[in-house]
């Protein structure tokens, strides 16, 4: 860990002060800034070697508050960035630290510590953003007055961003509208997936904006073998089956394109439950129950035939498992899935047939937690 490493990036900025090159400033954010955009250097900038140490050893020793002084590096006032103008390498901050608690309140920024971390930790290659060129020059100014000589190399490239990232208050940093690689990770998509995606692009100073589908292509290669197929009906909606024979269970399999996988066993009978939406779309169709029956649909079906004809099929349950869908876009769908699925372990992808590839989340007695990840 980094705070593991202050002690050493208290021994670099001394380094730096006893050059000259960096000095302690107590000038308030306020006058920081007027003097960058007037390209004028404050009162301490010309205060000597010893001065600075002291008044380093009262910052380590709480004699300075919050905001009351800062370490900044010497550059060239007149540089065409304001913000590269004589810029802060640490700060005094106060709060507990989740690791190391109130043991340090003097803080090393991060380009600073970047550069203290880079050359001893042995980088070769500093993969950023195009927005962080900034970071390179205050890392390369640091090591070149520390006569630092194995460098890595600075390799930028331009944002990628979804066109489907959506708003709202989020649940953390896995929740899937974020598209971090936590959420990535929480839907199912492998990181192979990402890292084939990511390389089909290339390494370019442009930015880029793609459609999801794209991942999901790359993803849905990868998963579709392995993911056995299960029933969910979402927003489910009761109907009754008239005629339909006396039948407790059917054969379906896992799937469809590896059928030594073996079958799953579905509870049948004359009440099942089907989704909404096909239900109001279908009502009064002639549909097939998948693997199961056909039949006229409405509250109270007419039962037609077993035979598996050529035409719209949806999935239904009977004696369904509570289930809830977590969406990309942060919603939930609310609905039943065949009994099997409360059998599934966390991290188990599947297909739920006809909605879409899912990531196991959580399963409990009496309900099942999963992450859709894309059709």
């Amino acid at each position: 860990y980094k705070s593991d490493r202050i002690p050493l990036h208290y021994e670099w900025a001394e380094r730096l002060m006893a050059t000259g090159q960096a000095y302690v400033c107590e000038c308030d954010a306020e006058t920081l800034r007027k003097n960058r955009e007037a390209m004028r250097a404050c009162v301490h900038r010309v205060q000597d070697v010893d001065e600075t140490i002291a008044m380093w050893k009262a910052m380590l020793a709480g004699e300075y508050g919050e905001g009351e002084a800062v370490v900044r590096l010497k550059t060239d006032m007149a540089d065409p960035n304001p913000a590269f103008r004589d810029r802060v390498l640490f700060r005094i901050a106060e709060r507990e630290h989740p690791r190391v608690g109130t043991r340090y309140r003097v803080w090393p920024m991060l380009e600073f510590s970047w550069a203290v971390d880079d050359a001893i930790l042995g980088v070769t290659h500093v993969l950023r953003g195009k927005d962080l060129v900034m970071e390179d020059q205050m890392e390369t100014r640091i090591w070149d007055i520390l006569q630092v000589d194995r460098r890595p190399r600075f390799v930028h490239f331009g944002i990628l961003r979804f066109k489907e990232i959506a708003e709202g208050r989020l649940t953390g940093i896995d929740d899937p509208r974020t598209w971090t690689l936590q959420s990535l990770r929480r839907r199912g998509i492998r990181p192979l997936a990402l890292r084939e995606f990511v390389l089909s692009f290339g390494l370019s100073l442009n930015d880029i904006e793609v459609a999801a589908e794209t991942l999901y292509a790359e993803n849905r290669k990868m998963i579709d073998k392995d993911s056995n197929r299960y029933f969910f009906v979402p927003d489910p909606i009761p109907i009754e089956i008239a005629g339909l024979p006396p039948v407790e269970r059917v054969k379906a399999p896992l799937h469809p394109d590896f059928p030594g996988r073996g079958v799953r066993e579905i509870p049948a009978g004359p009440k099942v439950e089907v989704a909404r939406e096909d239900f109001e779309k279908f009502r009064g169709h002639e549909v097939r129950l998948k693997d199961f029956c056909n039949v006229v649909l409405d509250r109270r079906a007419k039962f037609v035939s077993m035979e598996n004809k050529e035409i719209p099929k949806i999935q239904w349950v009977t004696h369904g498992v509570q289930t809830h869908l977590v969406m990309p876009d942060g919603t939930e769908s609310r609905g039943l899935s065949e009994p099997l699925v409360a059998s599934l372990k966390v991290d188990n992808v599947v297909q739920f047939e006809r909605v879409g590839f899912a990531r196991i989340d959580r399963v409990s007695r009496s309900e099942v937690r999963a992450y859709f990840a894309h059709r």
